[in-house]
Formats: structure tokens, sequence, C-alpha cells
């Protein structure tokens, strides 16, 4: 008898993809992902699809509604090349959540209110069992930030920061000299990646309102947040 997969107790249904192998590494990580897709029906085509070698662990309906593809003990497809924290094999060290959204090609839409519920409760549900702490919950663009954008500037991070479901900005006054590339890798960006890049991916996180990659003062203050 094969062994039952394991999944969220907040699984509505299965839509299940063979594009998935073994984990090589510890799995500490949830990533969260725009689908950047026309609809629902075509992600999850495109997930199941074997030409396309891309999957996900779980997908999010604008609805609320879970949709799993893969057992999260398996080493789902949905990151690619990445880096964070020195691990390359980002696939094999996360959980990836795909959350329905026509993201930048499709006039990034807001996510709906049910939407982000039901994201927060999959991600404190996955915290909780895996033993996830809130700094390792991410955006594909934190791992990839030379080539991802998802999920973009109108996800609502400081949100899921209140829910206990990701990280809050740090409190109180900065530091006033450092490093901005030795800041920005302690939070676990890609040392080698170009630093404006990096800077993106670290205002679509911190600062929505202001995504151009320049290192601004307000920039500057709130990387000063996280300098040791």
């Amino acid at each position: 008898m094969s062994e039952a997969p394991l999944s969220s107790s907040l699984v509505s249904r299965w839509v299940r993809s063979a594009n998935f192998n073994d984990r090589r590494t510890p799995l500490d990580t949830i990533i969260l992902h725009y689908t950047g897709m026309e609809n629902a029906e075509v992600a999850l085509e495109r997930l199941c699809d074997r030409e396309a070698q891309v999957s996900a662990h779980y997908v999010v309906l604008e609805a609320g509604d879970v949709i799993q593809m893969v057992d999260e003990r398996k080493r789902a497809w949905h990151a690619g090349l990445g880096y964070w924290h020195a691990e390359r094999d980002i696939n094999s060290a996360s959980i990836g959540i795909e959350i329905v959204n026509g993201g930048h090609d499709f006039g990034l839409p807001p996510y709906p209110d049910t939407q982000i519920e039901a994201v927060i409760a999959l991600v404190r549900d996955l915290m909780g069992r895996h033993g996830i702490g809130v700094e390792r919950v991410i955006g594909h663009s934190d791992i990839a930030p030379e080539r991802k954008d998802d999920p973009g500037e109108h996800f609502p991070w400081e949100r899921l920061a209140r829910a206990g479901a990701a990280r809050a900005l740090p409190k109180g006054r900065g530091a006033e000299t450092f490093d901005v590339r030795s800041v920005l890798t302690s939070l676990g960006y890609d040392p080698q990646a170009k630093l404006s890049a990096c800077v993106k991916a670290f205002q679509r996180r911190w600062l929505p309102e202001r995504v151009s990659g320049e290192l601004d003062a307000e920039t500057r203050r709130c990387l000063s947040l996280f300098a040791h």
C-alpha cells in the first residue's frame, strides 16, 4: 500500500501534477508566486503539463479554495534557478504556493480579501507543521530578483505579517552606517545578483509604492532597520 500524501487540512481538492521528484535538502522555506496567466484553468493546465515541467504544491483560487498538486514531501518545480541564504536548490528546500492572479502581464489585479485569508491560513498551517519561521516566507522575486517579479507589489505582505504569516518590518532606529550589499545578503539575497535587481526585489517586499531599483533615501532608511 502506498503512503498517503502529506497535505494540508485546508485543501478543497486535488489536481495532481506529475511534475515533481524527490527532495535533496531539508524543507525550510515557503515561496509565494502569482500564476501570471489568464485564469485558474489555464494555470492549472500548465502546472500539469509534462512538457512545461513546472508545478507547485498548492494553488489558491480567487474565491479562497485551496488546490493541492504535489505531496509536500516531494520536490515541486516552482522556483527554477534561484538563491536564498546560500541555498541554490530552492525547489528542494521549499513549498511552492501559486496564487491565482494575472500578474504584471494582465494588469496586476488586486488580490481579493478571501484569497489572501486563505493564503494566510495555508501559510500558517505549513509553518506550524514544518517548523518554518516567518523570515522564511518569501516571494519568488526574492529568490530570483533578476528574472521574477511575483507575487508583485500589490501583494499585501504587511497583512500577512500582522497575521504572523510573514516577517514584519523591524521597529526602532536603523543603523547610521551600513553596507547595502551586506544587509541584502544577510536577508538572504544572492550576493552575485545585480545590486539594482536585489534592491528592486527588496522594495517589492517592503516598499511597494517605490519599486525602482534605486537606492533613494527611504530605501536606505528601510534597509538600515535590518542592519546589525
